[in-house]
């Protein structure tokens, strides 16, 4: 994508104005009363009014699937892409312009099942982008049917006798992807939400946030075990105690049964493929001073022959 072709956004707050809630909200969510990812969307914006970038710098793409929605209630440049493929349309988006914000918007279904290969690629290369999958664990677009995460025994249109299937462990997955940012929250935990939603977003390459996000109408209860307020557990990971580097510490505290532990799981430095691109784009652009395009393109179609 060229920088032509991303304009600011006809509503675009001058650099002058302070980003607000009224100003990032756009057509009124259609979700389904009670469903967690209302709050996902209001940490959002709650993170959003405090980092105050600018209004036409903020891009949110998504695949398929009621979490991926986003675009629409968000105010600002926005893609609803085809099932799956949100990631690799958003590294296009932040390899060319590095001057923009990037966040990825998908559930258990679009992140873990048919998008799966694209969420490992597009972590092990370390993109500039900041990734948020609401897990539900159900497809609930399609009205109840049996996801990645949906646990063994469940019962929906496609395993009416419960499911067989043993289902992944997203924060393992993530770990032997290669992100270089892994954290998991909880909707019905907004202050937690959101400085976990901060942490990521500051963090220079591939972040990445499962936040549980219950499907009220065909999964209710799901994460009744990790709400206090229902009787639950909702364990923090105490970083004194925890490396955040050590990714063996983090992939044995992946393994924890149900709910298991809240918080950042992993994060570490490392070159992101933007900068190593944009060095190597600029050697090259070095080399070939004094070029013009047409003179540069003759010369690579030259090596083509």
């Amino acid at each position: 994508m060229s920088s032509a072709t991303l304009e600011a956004p006809a509503s675009a707050v001058p650099a002058a104005d302070k980003l607000t809630k009224k100003i990032l909200t756009a057509d009124h969510p259609t979700w389904c009363p009670g469903c967690g990812d209302f709050a996902v969307l209001a940490a959002f914006y709650k993170v959003l009014e405090k980092l105050q970038y600018p209004h036409e710098k903020i891009v949110c793409v998504a695949g398929i699937g009621c979490s991926s929605r986003f675009p629409y209630f968000v105010n600002s440049h926005g893609i609803h892409f085809i099932h799956g493929r949100a990631l690799p349309l958003a590294t296009g988006i932040s390899l060319s312009r590095p001057d923009v914000h990037v966040f990825v918007f998908g559930g258990d279904g679009d992140g873990f099942s048919i998008g799966g290969n694209h969420l490992n690629h597009a972590a092990r290369k370390n993109v500039k982008l900041t990734y948020v999958i609401m897990d539900n664990f159900v497809y609930g677009l399609t009205k109840k049917q049996t996801s990645p995460t949906s646990p063994q025994g469940f019962k929906s249109k496609t395993d009416p006798t419960g499911s067989i299937d043993r289902p992944i462990n997203p924060m393992k997955q993530l770990l032997a992807s290669g992100a270089t940012f892994i954290a998991r929250t909880h909707a019905a935990q907004v202050k937690h939400m959101m400085d976990t939603f901060e942490r990521a977003i500051l963090h220079d390459g591939f972040s990445v946030v499962e936040c549980l996000s219950e499907c009220v109408m065909f999964y209710a209860g799901s994460f009744d075990d990790s709400t206090p307020r229902k009787g639950g557990v909702y364990e923090v990971i105490d970083e004194t105690q925890h490396d955040v580097t050590d990714d063996v510490a983090a992939f044995k505290m992946a393994d924890e049964p149900s709910p298991g532990k809240f918080g950042v799981y992993y994060q570490v430095e490392r070159p992101t493929k933007n900068a190593l691109e944009q060095k190597w784009i600029d050697s090259t652009q070095a080399k070939l001073a004094g070029l013009s395009q047409k003179e540069i393109l003759k010369k690579r179609l030259e090596t083509m022959r």
